[in-house]
């Protein structure tokens, strides 16, 4: 079947949608739709939707083609060098993705960041969460042919990712945090543009309300599909803001206590319902907490070091001054001969899709002998199975959108 708009109301190419009839006992006519596995409808990964006419029988989610071996690729370079490769996994929030990684090599090093480093990881974190969430509520638009929210929401997380790079000198893959700290110090008049981006971003999230989220039409497509009842994302073992929309409170920035988390103030949203709808409106929640914790972090934001003393001073004098004036750290310089000692150390953070686990073993070289990630995208993944029989097929989308999957995270 080719050229179909069955997703996203653009035309997809040859061999994105296929379909074949089967027959199941007792003569019953399912069909057999195959979406994906190339872009746009669905994300570099296939989907098996079977169909009694246009409802919904079972999905089966077939990962594994952008698959880049990332925890074996870790196992045979340099410990801080798999910083920037397992960024590659969820470039969309690349800070979240890796401050656990950083965790548990800090605590096989026995080594903490000073105040200073602390906040400065926190300030990055809320500002990836907040680019991520836009660009989920962008495709969740797009999947509902809301061509307005897309751009706008793509559109605003400029201003996020604009904030991002002048902190950390990248737009995108940022290799902030290492062992010990984070590479630079925070920017002469940064306060002032993250307060403009803040105050913009809050009357942006008032009109994304009216024009999408209480647009009739979104509500429903929205309101009461793809339920998540309470019970069943704990047993599922279901994270982030798709366990949060239905009612369980549970978030890793409190559970595991890293960064300054437990030094700033927020809330954690929830909703009761579980549907799609629910889903949406706690992503927009989120941005608002995470503005709230960058206005603290600016606010309280201690002086002194952005790095641990302990690897400052094994730099030579007149680097380790070259450093400290600059307030910019080139870490090959400080771990160039950097060995982890013998054990294991797992750290777990949150990351805008939820909740991002890290078991990293060593055997006393500079490689870590083992490296295991658990992502919250391929913990989701559960929920297109478990989430759309029953539904019609034009609710597959709306679901998708919602649960806001990222298929390389999952597929690493």
């Amino acid at each position: 079947m080719s050229s179909v708009s069955s997703l996203s109301g653009v035309a997809l190419p040859e061999g994105v949608v296929r379909s074949r009839l089967l027959v199941r006992e007792g003569g019953e006519e399912v069909y057999e739709l195959f979406i994906g596995p190339q872009h746009p409808s669905s994300g570099h990964m296939r989907f098996i939707v079977r169909l009694e006419g246009d409802v919904i029988v079972s999905v089966d989610p077939d990962i594994g083609y952008v698959h880049r071996t990332m925890e074996k690729l870790a196992e045979g370079r340099e410990a801080i060098k798999a910083i920037p490769l397992l960024e590659r996994m969820t470039i969309i929030d690349s800070h979240n993705v890796t401050i656990g990684l950083v965790r548990a090599l800090e605590k096989l090093l026995d080594v903490e960041p000073p105040p200073r480093a602390r906040y400065l990881r926190t300030l990055l974190s809320e500002i990836n969460r907040i680019a991520s969430h836009l660009y989920g509520i962008g495709i969740a638009g797009i999947m509902l042919n809301h061509s307005t929210m897309f751009m706008w929401a793509f559109g605003d997380r400029e201003v996020w990712l604009q904030l991002a790079e002048e902190l950390t000198g990248a737009r995108l893959t940022h290799t902030y945090s290492v062992p010990g700290g984070v590479r630079r110090d925070l920017p002469q008049g940064f306060a002032g543009k993250a307060e403009k981006a803040i105050r913009y971003m809050t009357r942006r999230l008032e009109e994304y309300k009216r024009i999408f989220l209480e647009n009739p039409q979104v509500v429903a497509r929205y309101e009461g599909v793809g339920v998540l009842k309470r019970h069943e994302a704990s047993r599922l073992g279901i994270v982030g803001p798709n366990l949060r929309a239905s009612g369980i409170r549970y978030d890793a920035r409190i559970a595991e206590d890293y960064a300054a988390y437990s030094e700033v103030e927020f809330e954690i949203p929830t909703f009761e319902e579980g549907d799609s709808y629910a889903r949406m409106k706690q992503r927009v929640e989120e941005i608002k907490q995470s503005m709230h914790i960058i206005r603290q972090v600016l606010q309280k934001m201690p002086s002194g070091p952005f790095f641990a003393e302990k690897y400052l001073r094994l730099l030579p004098p007149k680097l380790r001054d070259q450093v400290l004036s600059t307030g910019s750290l080139k870490f090959p310089a400080v771990f160039a001969t950097m060995k982890l000692p013998q054990g294991e150390a797992v750290a777990r953070a949150e990351m805008g899709h939820g909740e991002i686990f890290y078991h990293v073993i060593s055997d006393g070289g500079s490689k870590p002998y083992r490296l295991r990630v658990v992502t919250p995208s391929f913990r989701n993944v559960i929920l297109f199975r478990y989430l759309m029989p029953g539904h019609r097929f034009m609710d597959f989308p709306a679901i998708y959108g919602s649960l806001d999957y990222f298929p390389p995270e999952a597929d690493r």
